[in-house]
């Protein structure tokens, strides 16, 4: 039995690769330097693509949320700009005694909802069936802004009439308090009218 050989293979043709064909591995070449910013790129715009849709689609499907792009709605938020023409009058604030009211306590004043729906009691916010019901603690005690919070166009002038019986705050149109057509949010920058 002959004993294995210790010498090389002999070289064969398929050994002779040209040094002008660039090939490295399996025949891949190298990656070209722009290949990571691209797909970087790429990445970057799918992104901003779907988050847009998404935040769009949100919009559309929630009347809560508000989405609009910086330089599409530069003339809304102008102040100096005049309203547009078919924008509604604001309603005439009107007293409506038997509109469902909620008073929420947003500070740390203990038992301000109470005081503050005993108030309006007083200024002829009470209903035979309706009025000052709902007499609550908000979930968080640091509301800085009163807010008188209506969820329905309708109900925009009895909204008006308890800002002026108030005497501070600002409307909100929003659905945050379904149960109530018409809710009050007491912030820290409420004082009691006196009389």
């Amino acid at each position: 039995m002959a004993a294995p050989s210790t010498d090389r293979p002999v070289r064969d043709r398929f050994d002779a690769v040209p040094d002008d064909l660039q090939r490295v591995g399996a025949h891949r070449a190298d990656a070209h330097w722009a290949q990571g910013w691209t797909n970087l790129a790429w990445a970057v715009g799918a992104i901003a693509v779907l988050s847009v849709g998404g935040l769009w689609g949100l919009s559309q499907v929630n009347s809560d949320f508000q989405f609009g792009l910086p330089f599409m709605s530069a003339a809304e938020d102008d102040p100096a700009a005049p309203p547009p023409e078919d924008a509604p009058e604001a309603a005439e604030p009107m007293l409506d005694p038997n509109i469902p009211i909620t008073v929420i306590n947003g500070t740390e004043t203990s038992g301000l909802s109470s005081t503050v729906g005993d108030y309006l009691v007083e200024q002829g916010w009470e209903g035979a069936d309706f009025g000052v019901g709902a007499r609550v603690t908000a979930s968080s005690s640091d509301v800085e802004n009163t807010q008188v919070i209506y969820n329905n166009p309708e109900n925009e002038a009895a909204a008006r009439a308890m800002l002026e019986t108030l005497g501070v705050g600002e409307l909100v149109l929003a659905n945050t308090y379904p149960a109530s057509p018409l809710a009050v949010l007491i912030g820290s920058d409420f004082v009691l009218p006196t009389e």
